[in-house]
Formats: C-alpha cells, sequence, structure tokens
C-alpha cells in the first residue's frame, strides 16, 4: 500500500483542509461534514468493508460533501485496481492517516488511539498520511443496493432507550445537565422531522458519555481555557459518526454557527486539536454502543 511522503506532516494538513471547510461554510448553521439534506454515511474502506475510525471519518465525510460524492466507499488507488477498478486520470486524492506503531505488542491498525493523550504522543508512534479515492472516482464499481429505509428510526429509538440516560422533555432548549447527570430536550413533536430529533439527542449523549462515572473526559488539561469549545466540538462529531453509524440524517441547525469561530480558533491554534477532539468523539461513539450493547443483552 503506497503512502505518501513521510516528510509531511500531516497533522497540519488535515487541520488546514478541516479548516478550509469551516471557513466556506456559508450556509447558515451547516456544518462541512453534512450535507444539505441532512444525509451522511459512515466512510467504508472498499476492501475490508471496515469503517474508517476518528479524524479519518470526519475528513472523508467533509471531502464527501465537498466533491458532492455519493458514495461512502474508499480506497487506495492499488486497492481498486485489486477490485477491478480503474481511478479515472485527473482524480485528486483525499488523505488518510494510518497509524505505524513500532511496540510490536502495539502493531495494529489503529487511526485515532495515538491522540488520546493530546500532545503527549508516544515516539513509538508515527503518523502517516495514505492517499485514498471515493467510488464516485473509479470506472468499474457497481454500488451495492442501498439498505430499506423501514426500521431505520426505530432503531435508532432503541439505541438511546438502551443507554439508559435520564432524558427529560420540556421547554425549547436541549442540554446535558452534569450536576444532575441528566439530559433536557424539547418534545419530539417540536423538531421538524425525527431525525432531527435524534441527531441533537446524540450530541447531548456524547456530553453525557463525558461525565466523571463514565469517560471521565476532563479537557481542562489539553485545551485550557478552550476547553469548552473543544468539548462542543467533540459533541459534534460525536453526533455525526453516531448518525452515520444509525443510518440517520444529521440535518443542519442554526446553532451550529455560533461555534464555528470558536472552533477556528481552535484548530488554527494547535494543528493536533482536531485529532483529539475527533478521537474523543469517536472513543464517546464506542463506549455508547458498547454500553447499549450489555445494557440490551443484560434486559
Amino acid at each position: 500500500m503506497k503512502h505518501t511522503s513521510e516528510k509531511k506532516d500531516v497533522y497540519q494538513e488535515i487541520t488546514n483542509k478541516i479548516i478550509a471547510a469551516l471557513e466556506n461554510s456559508t450556509e447558515k448553521g451547516r456544518l462541512p461534514w453534512q450535507n444539505a439534506d441532512g444525509s451522511n454515511l459512515l466512510p467504508v474502506n472498499a476492501v475490508s468493508k471496515k469503517p474508517y475510525r476518528g479524524v479519518n471519518t470526519l475528513n472523508l465525510l467533509v471531502q464527501a460533501v465537498e466533491q458532492g460524492y455519493q458514495s461512502n466507499k474508499w480506497g487506495t488507488y492499488k486497492q481498486w485496481q485489486e477490485l477491478g477498478c480503474q481511478v479515472r486520470k485527473g482524480e485528486k486524492a483525499s488523505l488518510v492517516v494510518f497509524w505505524k506503531f513500532f511496540d510490536k505488542e502495539q502493531q495494529e491498525d489503529c487511526e485515532e488511539t495515538a491522540e488520546q493523550e493530546g500532545n503527549k504522543v508516544s515516539n513509538a508512534v508515527m503518523a502517516r498520511g495514505y492517499a485514498v479515492f471515493n467510488a464516485a472516482q473509479v470506472e468499474g464499481f457497481q454500488a451495492e443496493e442501498e439498505a430499506p429505509e423501514a426500521g431505520r428510526v426505530e432503531h435508532a429509538e432503541n439505541f438511546f432507550s438502551s443507554l439508559q440516560a435520564e432524558i427529560r422533555h420540556g421547554g425549547n432548549r436541549a442540554y446535558y445537565a452534569p450536576k444532575f447527570d441528566y439530559i433536557q430536550m424539547p418534545t419530539f413533536s417540536q423538531f421538524d422531522a425525527p431525525e432531527s430529533y435524534y441527531a441533537v439527542l446524540a450530541h447531548e449523549v456524547t456530553h453525557w458519555s463525558g461525565a466523571k462515572s463514565r469517560l471521565d473526559r476532563d479537557l481542562s488539561g489539553r485545551f485550557g481555557k478552550e476547553s469548552y469549545a473543544a468539548e462542543e466540538l467533540i459533541a459534534e462529531l460525536g453526533s455525526a459518526f453516531l448518525c452515520a453509524e444509525l443510518g440517520l440524517s444529521n440535518e443542519p441547525r442554526e446553532d451550529h454557527a455560533q461555534y464555528i469561530a470558536t472552533w477556528l480558533k481552535v484548530l488554527k491554534n494547535d494543528k493536533r486539536a482536531i485529532f483529539t477532539a475527533a478521537s474523543k468523539a469517536q472513543q464517546a461513539v464506542d463506549w455508547l454502543q458498547q454500553q447499549a450493547g450489555e445494557l440490551k443483552a443484560a434486559a
């Protein structure tokens, strides 16, 4: 598998792409990883069928929206050849990161673990950038039939209820109250569509996962005075990742616009901030899925 030059600063390159995408988000309330109709599918590798994780999920979602790709299948030039496809001449590649662990016990395909401790990246880990292409950029790819829409909202309902989080309804605000450990949501009928309700709930559940009794996500040491903005970014990425996992639309919301300026400030001051945020979001989604599975099995 061919990788890009190791001399490139993959942290800075991906951070620059996300910054540019945020700055170009001119539609009110729309984030660069959201299609106008809210449809997003989790990016997966065309050969292994495994979903990308962490910052790679974010970066490929952004690239798909920016370029108008309808497929969530990605692969290297060589991988597409192995599938009997050919990348069209002149197509521009997107960047993904592969973590190389020099400790034999840690050798694994892990895109985000190295950033779990913020700036404390082990010398035994190296980030390599790889060039991948979307299925829309190749000849000879036969798209698989999409899964039917029926049952997806019910699936989401079952997922969130299985977490056993305390969710209160009423008022016109959505938030997580850490002191009392509950999630406040507007009533279901106040949302224009069921998917909008679940997208907001996914955001608040991501906040809920970071409580001291759960993941203990304290960002004060990593981000200092920017920790609130970082937590909001993590929650929004968590919502995007979780909605993609559940096959739900994640439609633009007007309250997103107020955060973009603060997120840009964090990203411009720290080239590894987006890696950490995406990592923490992935960690939250992984934990939520594990909890949902365990509690459902115990029921």
